[in-house]
C-alpha cells in the first residue's frame, strides 16, 4: 500500500486520544470553541487550568477528569506506538514468531505472533510515550516541574505496562477473531481485504483466526481497552 494511510486506519488508530483531547480542552480551556459546544454539565466538572498553580496530572483538580483524560490519552499512545515497534521491529528475531496463544512457530507478519524482540519494544515503546509526557508537561507548567521527579517515575512505569499491555491485548485478538491468510506460492501474508482469485485459492492457508475483525478494528478495540485500563487504574 506504499506506506499510505487511509482515512479508517488513522480514525481507529486515534479515536481515544482524539476524544479525551477534545474533552480535556471543553473542561479546562473555557475560552476554547471546543467548551463552546460542549455539554454545559460537562464543562462545569471540569476548572479553568492554570499551569503555573497546578499540574495537569493533579487528581485534586476538575474532580480528577484532568488526570484521568490525561491517562486515557497516554494508555492510547503507548499500545499504538507499542504495538507498531513489536511489529516493525519483531521481525529482526531470528527465529520465528510464537502464536501467542498456542506458542507454535508461525510465519513472520502473522496476526498474534509475538518475540522477544517484539515484546521489548512494546514495553519500549510505551516507556518512550511517558517520557514524553512526562517532559511535555514539566516544560509547560510551573507545577509540573516541582513534582518532576515523582511525576517522571509514575508516566514513565505506567507507560511502559500500558505499552505492554496494550500490545499483548493486540496479538491476543489478532491470534483469535483476525484470520491471518498465507500465501504458499509467494511465502508471504495477505491483508485483511487481498483478493485471492478462485485459480489461486489452493496456494492460500489459513494460519490462525476467525474472519470477525479487520486489522483496524482490532487497532481500535485494543488502544481503546488499554487508554481505559491505563486512566482507572491512574
Amino acid at each position: 500500500e506504499a506506506g499510505y494511510r487511509t482515512a479508517a486506519q488513522v480514525l481507529c488508530n486515534s479515536l481515544a486520544a482524539l476524544v479525551a483531547s477534545v474533552l480535556w480542552t471543553g473542561m479546562f480551556s473555557r475560552d476554547s470553541y471546543v467548551s463552546a459546544v460542549l455539554p454545559r454539565a460537562l464543562v462545569q466538572q471540569g476548572e479553568p487550568y492554570d499551569a503555573d498553580a497546578w499540574c495537569a496530572l493533579s487528581p485534586e483538580h476538575g474532580r480528577g477528569w484532568s488526570r484521568w483524560l490525561l491517562f486515557v490519552a497516554l494508555g492510547h499512545f503507548a499500545c499504538c506506538l507499542g504495538d507498531t515497534l513489536a511489529s516493525e521491529l519483531g521481525i529482526l528475531a531470528d527465529a520465528p514468531p510464537l502464536l501467542i496463544t498456542t506458542l507454535a512457530r508461525v510465519p513472520p507478519g502473522t496476526n498474534g505472533a509475538i518475540s522477544v524482540y517484539g515484546t521489548a519494544a512494546s514495553a519500549a515503546g510505551g516507556l518512550i510515550m511517558g517520557s514524553a509526557m512526562a517532559i511535555s508537561l514539566a516544560i509547560e507548567s510551573v507545577a509540573c516541574r516541582y513534582a518532576w521527579p515523582s511525576l517522571f517515575g509514575e508516566l514513565v512505569v505506567k507507560g511502559t505496562v500500558a505499552g505492554l499491555f496494550g500490545s499483548l491485548i493486540d496479538s491476543f485478538m489478532g491470534a483469535t477473531i483476525q484470520r491471518t491468510r498465507y500465501s504458499t506460492a509467494s511465502k508471504r501474508i495477505l491483508l485483511d481485504d487481498t483478493v485471492v482469485p478462485a485459480s489461486s485459492a489452493g496456494e492460500i492457508k489459513v494460519v490462525s483466526g476467525f474472519n470477525l475483525l479487520t486489522n483496524n478494528q482490532v487497532n481500535l478495540v485494543s488502544s481503546i481497552v488499554t487508554a481505559l485500563a491505563t486512566a482507572y487504574l491512574a
